[in-house]
Formats: structure tokens, C-alpha cells, sequence
């Protein structure tokens, strides 16, 4: 499969053997049987916000290497992205809509609210409610679900923050029980999971499963005993000024889904990433503990079939200027994207409507070709 060796040069024999990209961009969770997009959803302007286009040459970028990233684009009902913001050193330097979203329209982000879990999973960690990863979720769910089988078998919460639980559970594979699919009709999706069979010991090879995100956030729920919006805005949003988010829920209203379908704005996805770029400090205060930015971007595990993974982050390499370079990102079905490329200073967001589809690639693309070279120096 040839997006495999256009995203993968390094790993393109093995990741095209198993042919596994097209079943990541058409199941990067929090999508499943909801592959269809939906309106943009206007908010109010945030007029707290600062926010300035920085001459790309003020932070050692090749402005028209950007600019022909968005000229050299096809039409927007072609390319089908919504948004795509560029920030280096902190400033934005580019910042580009199309197909009907705007700066003041909120983005269903699919499975990149995987990611803004693990965020909340260690402020909670820094808050000391919960004490460690190493925790069973047992220890938190059990009172809710008691003799649950999955209960039973000491599945940590780093087994689920590295899709290692063990549980029959793969999102890749409609045949299997804990398929994503198969959870959303169901009324209590957190009691879907740990009534999942056991598959395999815990902490073993990972398979992607949005059913164990989701009672990730029961977990946070259940320790800080507040509701994920509630715990999120406090601890993650105010202190970044983000005064728009909007989660989906489950279970009648009482749970919210932690594994896909928060909507924020892009804009708002970008200062999530430069939180994390920061290494959890924003504007002089500690959101999240440098030591959660470190683990949860740094190779926990890998997963399906080869895949470097942290707590709910990827990770992948690149080049820049003949150098190699991490990355980590955030990545959801359609092309919700957020890169952060801690060598290069950078942080890239995208947004976009090409739900289980090839185009859902393209973010990989226009990373490569053209804002990675608009990079003049490490």
C-alpha cells in the first residue's frame, strides 16, 4: 500500500506488509460507525485571546514554502481539510480555513481526544488523586462494577494508556468483541469494556481500543469525583484560556466519552500543543508535570503491528535539514491532527471532513513537503 511508504519511509516493508494505515485513518477511533461530518459549530469569539501571524522569517521560516502549502492545494471540496495552523517559537504563522469553518467554529475531533485524555489522566496523577499508573483500574472502577471479569485480571491503567489491557478488544478488527462498532449502541460503555473477555495478559502487544479510553475517563471521574467537563475545564482549559469545549456522552447523559468526539476549535487544539511543546507550562505555571509531558510522548509501547506509542500519543520521526527528529501527535479519524516536533520548535494542527478515507492522509503530506522544509534551522 503505497500511503504507507509515503508517511513511513523507514518502516515501509513492514508497515505495508500488514497494509495497516488505511485501517488507522479509517479507524482512528472516536469514529466508528460515525464517519459522516457534520455542520461546523459556531461559538462566541474569544476576545481574551491573543493572537498574532508572525512574519514566517521573524521565526526562521521560508514563507513561500508555506504559502504553497495552501496554493498548491486543490480545491477545498477536493481536499476536504478544514483548517491548518502552523506555530513556531510560540507564534502562530499560519492559519488557513476552508469548507465553511472559520477561527470561531468548533471541530469534532475525533480520536485526538485520545490524546487530551492522557493530559487529563496526568494532571490527575500531579493532583495526587490518582496515585500512580501503576494502579489497577480495579482499584477505582470496582466499586462500580463489582465482578466485572476484566476487574479481575489487573489491568493497569498504563496497560490501557498504552492499548495493552489484554482484553479481546481491537477497533481494527470488526470481528472482535470489544470493536468500537459494538460498543456505541450500547447504553454504559464503561461497563462494556470490563465485561470484555480476556484476550491475552495484560501489558502485552496493544491493539487500538476506544472502549478503554472511555473507561479511562471513569477513571479520572471516579478519583477526582467530578464530571470529565467539569475536572477538564478546571484543571486543563481555563488555565489556557480555553473558554470552548463541548464533549459528547453516554449512559443517559451521566458519563462522558473520553475516547472521540470532543469539539474545540483549532486554534484551541494549537495551544494544547504548545502546552505540551512547553513541557506542561503555560504563560509561567504548570498545568501538567514535565515528568507526564516526558512519559506519556516518550515510547511506552508499540502497537498495532509496529506502531511506536506513549500514553495516547504517537510518536514518529522525520526529517529536517538532513537531521532526524521525534515528533509526537495527536491523530483522529478525518484529519484531526496535532504535531509537536519539540527539535524544530513546532507546532502543526489540522483539522478536516475526510472521515475513513485516503484524503485523511494528506496533513502527513503537507508536513513533510512542505512545512518541515520551510524549517531554515534547528
Amino acid at each position: 500500500m503505497n500511503r504507507s511508504k509515503k508517511l513511513l519511509p523507514q518502516r515501509a516493508a513492514s508497515l505495508a506488509a500488514c497494509a495497516v494505515l488505511g485501517l488507522l485513518l479509517n479507524a482512528c477511533g472516536g469514529g466508528g460507525a460515525g464517519g459522516n461530518s457534520s455542520p461546523p459549530v459556531p461559538v462566541p469569539p474569544n476576545d481574551t485571546e491573543r493572537w498574532v501571524i508572525a512574519p514566517a522569517a521573524e521565526v526562521g521560516m521560508d514563507g513561500a514554502m508555506l504559502g504553497r502549502a495552501v496554493s498548491e492545494l486543490p480545491a477545498p471540496a477536493v481536499h476536504g481539510m478544514a483548517s491548518m495552523l502552523v506555530l513556531r517559537h510560540g507564534k502562530p504563522v499560519l492559519e488557513q480555513y476552508w469548507n465553511g469553518y472559520n477561527k470561531d467554529t468548533l471541530h469534532d475531533l475525533r480520536s485526538a481526544t485520545k490524546s487530551i485524555t492522557s493530559l487529563l489522566v496526568g494532571i490527575a496523577i500531579d493532583q495526587r488523586l490518582v496515585a500512580s499508573v501503576d494502579d489497577p483500574i480495579s482499584k477505582y472502577l470496582g466499586a462500580a462494577y463489582p465482578g466485572a471479569p476484566a476487574l479481575k485480571q489487573n489491568i493497569t491503567l498504563a496497560n490501557v494508556l498504552t492499548m495493552s489491557s489484554g482484553l479481546a478488544c481491537d477497533d481494527r478488527d470488526a470481528g472482535s468483541p470489544g470493536n468500537e462498532d459494538k460498543m456505541y449502541p450500547t447504553t454504559d460503555w464503561v461497563g462494556f469494556f470490563v465485561n470484555l473477555p480476556q484476550r491475552a495478559a495484560p501489558g502485552g502487544e496493544g491493539h487500538y481500543c476506544t472502549a478503554g479510553v472511555v473507561a479511562l475517563g471513569r477513571v479520572v471521574a471516579e478519583a477526582s469525583k467530578q464530571s470529565i467537563p467539569a475536572f477538564a475545564s478546571a484543571g486543563l482549559f481555563n488555565p489556557l484560556g480555553i473558554t470552548q469545549a463541548r464533549w459528547a456522552d453516554f449512559d443517559n447523559h451521566r458519563q462522558t466519552d473520553t475516547g472521540g468526539h470532543l469539539q474545540l476549535r483549532p486554534r484551541d487544539l494549537a495551544k494544547l500543543g504548545q502546552l505540551v511543546l512547553q513541557r506542561g507550562v503555560w504563560e509561567g505555571k504548570q498545568v501538567v508535570s514535565a515528568d507526564w509531558i516526558a512519559r506519556s510522548t516518550g515510547k511506552q509501547a508499540l502497537i498495532d503491528n509496529g506502531w511506536k506509542y506513549g500514553y495516547l500519543w504517537w510518536l514518529h520521526f522525520e526529517q529536517v535539514g538532513g537531521k532526524q527528529v521525534t515528533m509526537s501527535f495527536a491523530w483522529g479519524n478525518g484529519g484531526q491532527m496535532i504535531f509537536i516536533i519539540p527539535e524544530a520548535d513546532l507546532v502543526v494542527v489540522f483539522t478536516g471532513e475526510n472521515y475513513n478515507s485516503d484524503k485523511a492522509d494528506r496533513p502527513f503530506d503537507i508536513l513533510r513537503n512542505y512545512v518541515l522544509p520551510a524549517v531554515q534551522k534547528l
